[in-house]
């Protein structure tokens, strides 16, 4: 049956945004997807880490309503659905106040919405055969500030991606930016959560965020995925 299931946890949040420093937290995780089977195997998985628990598993119909009543902290989206598409949820979901991160859910590699999700504030996508400790790992990925770009696509997305864009003088940007700018902009390139750019660079989260947010305004881009892209064009990405 198509609809939604709501899941209350032990704990509450009393805000959008979850933090992991704080072992009374968990995770609030939605899943939306046309397909009843792929929303229970999903829900499944995520529902066996003991910090994370599914609070919606809907269509696109009603999506955007369980994710405003549940305030998850991330949300995996399927592209393709029949009566609400995955862009016409992403694009409500991101108008609420402290939106979720939204990953899209995709089966082919080379979906050819998925720089259109990308560009609509998409932090990333995923395909829904990936491993469940991939995917498990993406979700926290995702809520600790990280962009999600499935390795099997990555090569095929970022190509894509800035093959479509018109960008400005990237150079010239990078080239206006703190040696520590550029530092973070090539690990942001990689994949990197804020957590592991502040482990890698010896920051402390709160910095790396400033950092990301200057870096972001500085390239105009809209999200960390957009400023990964341009890193790659830019070289910079595996350069740390």
């Amino acid at each position: 049956m198509v609809g939604c299931v709501r899941s209350i946890g032990l704990w509450r949040r009393a805000g959008w945004g979850c933090t992991l420093g704080d072992v009374s937290t968990m995770l609030r995780v939605a899943v939306v997807d046309d397909e009843a089977l792929v929303r229970s195997g999903l829900s499944m998985i995520l529902a066996v880490p003991d910090d994370m628990e599914v609070v919606v598993s809907c269509d696109g119909v009603h999506a955007v309503e369980e994710i405003t009543r549940e305030r998850p902290d991330v949300v995996l989206l399927d592209i393709r659905m029949p009566e609400v598409d995955g862009i016409t949820v992403l694009a409500g979901v991101l108008t609420l106040p402290e939106p979720p991160v939204v990953a899209m859910l995709t089966t082919f590699a080379a979906d050819d919405q998925v720089m259109t999700a990308l560009r609509a504030g998409a932090i990333g996508f995923l395909l829904k055969d990936t491993e469940p400790e991939q995917l498990i790992h993406a979700v926290r990925l995702l809520a600790t500030g990280g962009s999600v770009l499935s390795p099997v696509v990555t090569r095929t997305v970022i190509g894509g991606y800035v093959a479509a864009a018109a960008d400005p003088d990237v150079g010239a940007l990078i080239a206006a930016m703190t040696d520590r700018e550029r530092e973070v902009l090539a690990l942001l390139g990689e994949g990197l959560s804020n957590l592991e750019i502040s482990q890698r660079l010896f920051l402390s989260v709160g910095t790396v965020k400033e950092y990301v947010s200057a870096i972001l305004t500085k390239l105009g881009a809209a999200n960390r995925v957009r400023a990964a892209v341009l890193a790659h064009r830019a070289g910079l990405a595996g350069s740390t």
